[in-house]
Parts: C-alpha cells; structure tokens; sequence
C-alpha cells in the first residue's frame, strides 16, 4: 500500500511540475518572437489604424518641438526597429510636441559678445541682429530685445526664437577682420559671422534642393588678410550643394590666398575656427 501511493504521489507531482511548465510557457510566449517594425515618421493614428496595439503596448516617454518634423511623429523608439521581442512589449516612444517647448530668458546684458552666444546656444535661442551703438564698452551687451521691446530675464520664450541684441561700439570705433567662410556648412558660417560681430546679409543658394547639404561658396566682402569691417557690418553667402560640388579641391585651390593670413594676429580660439574644415 505504501508504495501504491508513493507511486500516485510522484505521478501527481511529475503533472502538477508539467502543468507549471505549460503554463508558464504560455504566459511568457516561449520561443514566440516578432521583430520591432520602424515607427520613425509614424504617429499614434497611423498605429491605432494599422491595429499594432495588438502586438506591442505603446508608451510615449517624452516630446521634443521639431518644427523641420511632421507634429505627433515618432522621432525616437525603444527597441530600436528590427529588434526581436515578444508579443505585447512595451514600446517607449518620443514623439514631436505640437507646440514648441518654452524656456527662461537668460540674462545677456553686461556679457560679451561670446558669453552672450554661448548663453544662448546653452538656452536653445537664436540671434537675429546685431544692433552695434555708440558706447565706451566694445563687445559689451547694453540690452537684449525681442520684436523691438526689451525683454526680462526670466521671461518663457518659444524654443528657437531670435533675439537681437544691443551692443557697445567703443571709443575707438575698432575694424574687425572678415572671417572665412568657405567650404563651411550653414550653422558654422553663421556662427562665425556672429563671433566676428557681423550680422548675416542675403542668402542665396546656387543648385541645392536640399539645404541640409549646402556649404559655402562665396561671400561679401570676399575674405582678405587686409580686409576690415566695422561692427554690424553684412556679409552676404552664396552656397551650393556638397552633393553637386567638390568642396575639397576647391579649397586647395585657395590655398594660396589663405595662407596669406598673418596667424599671429589671431587669438588661438579664433585660429582654430579658421583652421577648421567641416
């Protein structure tokens, strides 16, 4: 009898120990994988018409303002596309915020020209324009505006937005030299322009479809180791698509004339912009 029911006992544990295991099985989805489609460029609608709830839980973990980027758009995904997953997991999206993020005014004035662009790169701003005015301090932010109006540090400001800025000539009424520009991308010459206390004048693109590729291939004034502006001045860009041109040899073939710069008047942050290629 005693073994009778020690055999029903093991054949009752050996089902219970199977039971567990296809249960199990089934709740785990053993050796069930599917692979993460590309949700890039997709938004919630197109998912809920597309009936992909079914397979995977979605989650939006964050926004980011895009204003180049379709509104409500996947940008960003967590698995990457093409992973292998199970059915039902969990999808942590960024999408791109219909409205564009704010944030605070720093506070410019009594800054450099420098510090004053580093602010506002730091704080996602722009310049528009340099407004250069009659006083003892060169270089130095005298007010920072907004569509004409002073505007308060603190105050919350669309992501992106363009602020000029008011600042000293100096007694002297110094002439700074031209930056070079050529063969550098579009932020680069731009920043540049800034950081030689210039402003940016026209703009015009020769054979470019797509101006993420342009690079610079002329500008006004033209570069020259003799040349120098006044504060504020314009400098006019051509560009033209690095796609559609050689950028490389038409640099070398400039060489000649960049060397002509006397490096010795130059500080080494300002060396090192010039002697970057990009």
């Amino acid at each position: 009898m005693f073994y009778i029911n020690l055999g029903i006992a093991v054949i009752i544990t050996a089902i219970l120990f199977l039971l567990v295991f296809w249960v199990l099985s089934i709740y785990t989805r053993h050796g069930d994988t599917i692979l993460v489609p590309d949700f890039t460029g997709s938004t919630l609608e197109d998912i809920r018409n597309e009936n992909l709830q079914k397979e995977f839980s979605f989650i939006v973990m964050d926004s980011v303002y895009d204003p180049d980027a379709e509104k409500g758009s996947i940008i960003q995904q967590d698995p990457l596309p093409y992973a292998k997953v199970k059915k039902g997991r969990k999808i942590y999206i960024t999408i791109v915020a219909k409205l564009p993020e704010k944030v605070p005014m720093p506070n410019l004035v009594d800054l450099s020209l420098r510090q004053a662009l580093v602010e506002l790169k730091t704080s996602d701003l722009k310049v528009n324009y340099l407004n250069y005015v009659s006083h003892f301090a060169e270089n130095a932010i005298l007010a920072q505006m907004y569509l004409g109006d002073t505007i308060k540090p603190g105050t919350l400001i669309k992501v992106g937005t363009r602020i000029d800025l008011v600042i000293g000539r100096g007694l002297s009424n110094n002439k700074v030299p031209v930056p070079f520009l050529i063969g550098k991308k579009k932020s680069r010459a731009h920043d540049l322009i800034y950081k030689g206390t210039f402003n940016i004048g026209k703009e015009y693109y020769l054979d470019v479809e797509d101006t993420s590729s342009v690079r610079v291939y002329k500008q006004e004034p033209a570069w020259d180791s003799d040349t120098l502006l006044p504060h504020g001045d314009y400098i006019n860009i051509w560009y033209r698509s690095e796609l559609n041109f050689d950028f490389d040899k038409y640099l070398e073939s400039l060489l000649p004339d960049t060397t002509a710069m006397d490096s010795t008047t130059l500080d080494p942050l300002e060396l090192r912009e010039l002697q970057e290629q990009e």
